[in-house]
């Protein structure tokens, strides 16, 4: 009888030993995740929602595109034909729900805001202008896609690294695109470098210095320069841009009236 409460005791303290060794191996595990979290994290935290910047020496609100930007020959072609063809019915690509694409949403997006969500892997920006999505990819299979598995777009393909505290993105596989001030072919190359400083006011600024460079439309490199003011976070929210609303209401009203027409030719 002893013996056999000895041995249950023993064997209950090796059950208790196994649970506290398996403990402390899962604490360690955690720890190590947690320190690699956060030595993968340890970069400017870009998060948040940022407007466009205002104070100090930054000019009047604009996409700070140059006014008369060395052009091809070829390119100032192909933006005379589309303006001689839109130009005179007033209608832009935003008026059937199109984003602009980049640079443009970058530069402009009607001044509208943008929200940034980073990740260790990606890092997501949403512009409130048509809701448009880019994605820069960090780490991962998204970075080394086949070129077959790529197709243009108006927002093109993003990845990046860090630079220090310094974001390095590079965009490509863009779609041609003359209907916006930032014309650019299909060849164009988007490289964004983004930091964060403070202004004299120590407002949290992001700050994007992007060249665009792009042989068929360009004769030289683009640089321009962009910043943003974070906005607190009790004081701004990012909307829903439903762009196509109007559209849907005047179809709406469209089958109203051919109902009432039918009723009163019923009658």
């Amino acid at each position: 009888m002893i013996g056999d409460r000895l041995e249950s005791f023993t064997s209950a303290l090796q059950r208790v030993g196994i649970a506290a060794l398996a403990l402390s191996v899962a604490t360690l595990i955690a720890a190590s995740a947690g320190d690699a979290y956060a030595h993968e994290t340890e970069h400017p935290d870009l998060s948040g929602i940022w407007t466009w910047y205002r104070g100090g020496d930054s000019g009047p609100l604009g996409s700070g595109w140059p006014d008369d930007p060395p052009l091809t020959k070829e390119a100032e072609k192909k933006v005379a034909e589309y303006q001689t063809l839109v130009d005179p019915t007033g209608k832009t690509p935003g008026a059937f729900c199109l984003g602009t694409g980049m640079p443009g949403s970058m530069l402009g997006s009607g001044g509208y805001p943008m929200e940034i969500i980073q990740r260790p892997e990606q890092i997501t920006i949403i512009y409130e202008a048509h809701t448009e999505i880019r994605r820069l990819y960090l780490k991962g299979p998204h970075t080394d896609v086949p070129e077959k598995d790529i197709f243009p777009t108006r927002l093109g393909y993003s990845t990046g690294h860090w630079e220090g505290d310094t974001l390095v993105v590079e965009t490509t596989h863009l779609k041609e695109q003359v209907d916006q001030q930032a014309a650019h072919s299909n060849k164009a190359k988007i490289v964004s470098r983004y930091r964060l400083t403070r202004d004299e006011e120590d407002r949290k600024v992001l700050e994007s210095e992007m060249t665009m460079t792009d042989p068929e439309f360009y004769t030289e490199p683009v640089t321009v320069t962009k910043r943003w003011q974070a906005v607190p976070d009790d004081e701004g929210r990012m909307l829903y841009y439903n762009c196509n609303e109007p559209a849907w209401e005047e179809y709406l009203e469209k089958l109203r009236a051919e109902a009432e027409e039918s009723q009163e030719a019923a009658n």
